[in-house]
């Protein structure tokens, strides 16, 4: 394994990675009183500090952008210090972080909004899907459509989360712009019927989007910023009638802001790969910085997909809950750990961070 460049050095922007591995994001719901991350968050994140570049989960740049019980903020004091003790011992363990920021959109419900108002959308279209909220899995309530005066907000929103980000210590930030949430939302126009300049066309949907990554680019630069895209994924009840045409405008846009990485999610989010046809290696040609590849990669597609200058680098997402030591793991080629699905969602220690290292189990 010596010579492949999966575990060799990498420049992304302006950190400097360890190797070419990505610990996908990964929602846990786990955060603790006011949505600030806790000392099991901080072990859990440090555990896993061996991977080139860790992306954080999902965190929501408000609570109108909130969409499950339990997931961690980064709007204000308490949570910016909680996330701190996190990229500390990240840091403090050799790793380095970055946060991805999220706002929901209409994968929300009612009892997690301010004031128990309506989640908000590009249109007042129901996604038919559920959320995790109050213990339970629910359909998500019934949306409104956003304002057009609203949206210059919600650029804001995610220009102060990504200042906060980084008084927090992270080494840069991710722009959620997939699996379903409001900035995908947008794009697509299964979701967004708009006849307004945020609504049409190609140009019009891609535009929320486009102005948050500028403004998180301008904020904290262009060489810590990056965006997680999923072309043809139908999480959480999403769809698009031309996503070749659509992210191939979108691609060009990115790459013309200068952000570090573009993160792509091939195929269905945890599912098969070949859910939909789409050209991937049009938008690596199209994006003239580091891609990052995901879903259902495994060492040797990892291998093989760096061999052929087909990614940059890889992102691994399930493995890493049940392998903290994935990295050392597929180094040497151990064997992988099983995860329990049971404690996916919620709880505390169990099947968070009490999964042994190989090393531990193995009795060596």
């Amino acid at each position: 394994m010596t010579n492949n460049l999966l575990f060799k050095p990498y420049t992304l922007g302006a950190i400097t990675l360890a190797n070419r591995i990505v610990m996908a994001p990964l929602t846990r719901n786990r955060a603790g009183a006011g949505f600030v991350p806790g000392e099991l968050a901080t072990e859990y994140y440090a555990q896993r500090a061996s991977a080139g570049l860790i992306i954080s989960e999902a965190t929501q740049i408000s609570q109108q952008g909130q969409g499950y019980q339990d997931t961690p903020g980064i709007y204000n004091q308490a949570q910016i210090d909680g996330w701190r003790k996190v990229t500390d011992a990240v840091h403090g363990k050799g790793g380095r972080i970055v946060l991805q920021l999220w706002h929901v959109g209409r994968i929300s419900h009612v009892d997690l909004q301010p004031n128990g108002g309506q989640p908000v959308a590009p249109s007042a279209i129901r996604a038919e899907t559920k959320t995790f909220v109050n213990n339970a899995f629910v359909d998500v309530s019934e949306p409104r459509a956003l304002e057009i005066d609203e949206l210059a907000g919600i650029v804001n929103d995610f220009r102060k989360a990504a200042a906060n980000a980084i008084e927090a210590g992270f080494d840069g930030v991710e722009v959620h712009g997939a699996n379903g949430y409001l900035l995908e939302q947008f794009a697509k126009d299964g979701a967004n019927v708009r006849t307004d300049a945020y609504g049409g066309s190609v140009e019009n949907r891609a535009r929320l989007m486009l102005e948050v990554t500028a403004a998180v680019a301008q904020e904290i630069g262009a060489e810590r910023t990056g965006i997680r895209i999923s072309p043809v994924s139908p999480a959480n009840g999403i769809s698009s009638s031309d996503p070749q045409a659509q992210y191939g405008y979108i691609v060009d846009q990115l790459d013309a802001l200068g952000i570090a990485y573009l993160h792509v999610v091939e195929g269905a989010t945890g599912g098969p790969r070949d859910v939909a046809p789409f050209d991937y290696a049009s938008l690596r040609r199209r994006f003239s910085k580091t891609y990052i590849a995901n879903n259902g990669y495994d060492l040797d597609l990892a291998t093989s997909q760096l061999a052929d200058k087909k990614a940059d680098l890889i992102a691994f997402g399930r493995p890493f809950i049940s392998n903290p030591d994935l990295v050392e793991r597929l180094q040497s080629g151990a064997p992988l750990a099983e995860m329990n699905p049971a404690t996916l969602y919620g709880g505390g220690a169990a099947g968070y961070t009490d999964y042994a290292r190989f090393n531990e189990t193995s009795g060596s």
